[in-house]
Order: structure tokens, then sequence, then C-alpha cells
């Protein structure tokens, strides 16, 4: 399977804007609350995606969908759910010992744990993959660098 460079670098690019925003909303949570901390940060992320819409809208010369086409899943709708509580624990974890490099390694290898649970069992209407021996690579290296991270601090 060939993947476009530029997929590459947008899924780069999301890693990046993740981990800024983790580092950012836990700095607030330290002077709030982790709760108030995601509420904002889903208030402000909200505001900031409808004038994205309304600016690609406008750009690209038709009017965007505003509405999800009629036979949506209703659980494509609750996407906000584990957002909002991803910025309520890792709020939480980086301001703990484990810092943002330890909560960032831990938050990865859930990410990928449960992307490859969901590519082999197809869920959330994804293509269903096999494993293979070099997932099970990818795991165990994965798995050798949060433990580096974690503990591999003098």
């Amino acid at each position: 399977m060939k993947t476009h460079p530029l997929n590459l670098s947008l899924a780069l690019a999301g890693g990046i804007t993740l981990a800024s925003m983790i580092a950012v909303n836990s700095q607030l949570a330290s002077y709030s609350s982790p709760l108030l901390a995601s509420w904002i940060a889903h208030g402000i992320g909200a505001v900031t995606s409808l004038i994205v819409l309304i600016a690609v809208s406008a750009l690209a010369g038709r009017k965007m969908p505003v509405l999800p086409k009629t036979g949506t899943p209703f659980w494509a709708y609750l996407g906000g759910i584990p957002g909002a509580a991803t910025v309520v624990l890792a709020a939480i974890t980086v301001n703990s010992p484990l810092g943002l490099s330890g909560s960032l390694a831990l938050i990865m290898a859930g990410q990928v744990l449960f992307g490859l649970s969901c590519d082999a069992l197809g869920l959330f209407g994804l293509t269903k993959r096999s494993l293979t021996l070099k997932d099970g690579v990818t795991l165990l290296l994965m798995t050798a660098g949060c433990l580096l991270t974690l503990f591999g601090r003098g």
C-alpha cells in the first residue's frame, strides 16, 4: 500500500497539533480545572471550526453542508465525547509526574492499540484489515519507546 506524501504530512501535522493542544490545555487546567479547560477548548474549537467552514465555503464559491447526510449513524455524532475526555485526561496526566512526553507516549500507545483493534474488527465503518507481523513488531517497538520515555530519565 503506497501512501501519498501529502497524507503523511497531514498525519504528522495532526500529531503536532494534538501535542500542542494537550500542552496548552494542560497549562489552562493548571490555572483552573481539567473540566473547565476542556469546556473552553471545545468552545473555542467550535467557533474556530465554524469560521473555517464559512471561509472554505466562500473560497470554494459554494455552500458547504451544514448537516450530515440522511442515514448518518447516530454514533458518528458522538466524536466530541472522546475529544472532551482526551482533554480532561491529558490535562490531569500532563500536570502529573508523567509530564508532556510521558503522557504523549502513553496516549500514542493507546491510539495505536485502539487503531489496530478498529482496523482488525472493522469498527466504526472502517474497512477490515488483517493484522500482520509488522503490526506486532510496531507494537513491540512502540512499547519499548514508551518504556524508555517513562523510565529512561536517569
